[in-house]
């Protein structure tokens, strides 16, 4: 199992990121979208000597045009020498419609059509064949030498996708290259929904060729008051994930379904901190690990080792380059 790292902050500030990962031992960073555009943050990151894999966790799709993702993608692949990962997303509508204002349809039937297009750029680029992409929200049929960028020396970006429900896993399973899956995941659910439903739609291809990554919160720290205020700060994150209806079926696979629905209305009402309150400490056990740096470093391989391919570490609260290197360095050697 590799360990990735997750970035969200400002652009200028990655290259400091980029090293401090790398000598925390981690095997890739992924950059996030949230208040800054995640393909400038991995431009700055691609940029640097370093053996990271860099990627997107997530770029939001239905807010840009296959072929623009399509370009930026390959230009990141060529940057980083075959570093680079296209992690995608589709977001929720309000995001989509009212945030970005573009089109909202059947969004795992748009999706899949979305890597399709992205692939068959790819295609023009790199074998060289006629651009006639036709789909039912895509369409994408000129490419003149002038834009056509020309075939990589190394091979194409993979593209992951983010999901959640059975829909878009299974895009994922027939059409990505990896599911990135949502932090709102229990072992439970992993083992007995999500995991069988992708090696059922892979078909023919091999599971060694697909990835499953997962992302999990950490609550660490150097001593108990620190570990308390990580705590404090993972299950205000879940609180707020389980308010979402989307993740309801997480918390009704372990008989939570109630908790779902107060969340949501407490989220209405905006109560946050009573929200962070709701999660007791046998839910926040299903979703995340809490300790030492050893203790959650071997908690992580424990639960997770046999399933994912790789693990994206989020450690929240109290925690520091320094912190989350123990975790990694625990992680490995219990492994």
């Amino acid at each position: 199992m590799r360990f990735d790292t997750t970035y969200a902050g400002l652009p200028a500030e990655v290259v400091g990121v980029v090293e401090a990962a790398e000598a925390g031992g981690y095997d890739g960073l992924t950059i996030a979208e949230l208040q800054h555009d995640p393909f400038v943050t991995a431009t700055l990151a691609c940029a640097q000597e370093s053996q990271l894999r860099i990627g997107t966790s997530v770029a939001i799709a239905f807010a840009r045009s296959p072929m623009t993702v399509a370009q930026t993608a390959w230009d990141l692949q060529r940057l980083s020498g075959g570093r680079f990962a296209l992690g995608l997303g589709s977001q929720i509508e309000p995001h989509i419609t009212r945030r970005f204002s573009m089109p909202w349809s059947k969004p795992a039937a748009r999706m899949r059509e979305y890597i399709a297009a992205v692939n068959a750029i790819w295609d023009a680029w790199q074998d060289g064949t006629r651009l006639n992409f036709r789909g039912d929200f895509y369409t994408h049929t000129l490419m003149t030498p002038m834009f056509n960028p020309g075939p990589l020396r190394v091979s194409r970006p993979r593209i992951l996708l983010a999901a959640v429900g059975p829909l878009m896993i299974t895009v994922a399973a027939e059409a990505a290259d990896g599911l990135i899956v949502h932090p709102f995941t229990t072992l439970g659910y992993l083992t007995d929904v999500l995991e069988p439903l992708v090696v059922d739609k892979l078909g023919e291809r091999d599971r060694s060729d697909f990835e499953l990554i997962g992302q999990v919160m950490v609550a660490s720290g150097r001593d108990q008051s620190q570990i308390a205020a990580s705590v404090a700060a993972v299950k205000a994150q879940l609180a707020f994930y389980g308010s979402t209806p989307a993740y309801r079926p997480v918390l009704e696979h372990h008989g939570l379904g109630e908790l779902g629905d107060e969340l949501n209305r407490l989220s209405k009402r905006g109560e946050w901190t009573a929200m962070g309150e709701r999660i007791d400490d046998a839910t926040f056990a299903l979703f995340a690990v809490r300790g030492t740096p050893q203790e959650c470093g071997a908690d992580l391989v424990r639960r997770f080792g046999a399933t994912y391919d790789r693990l994206s570490l989020t450690l929240m609260g109290a925690s520091d380059a320094e912190l989350a290197a123990g975790v990694v360095g625990a992680a490995r050697a219990s492994g």
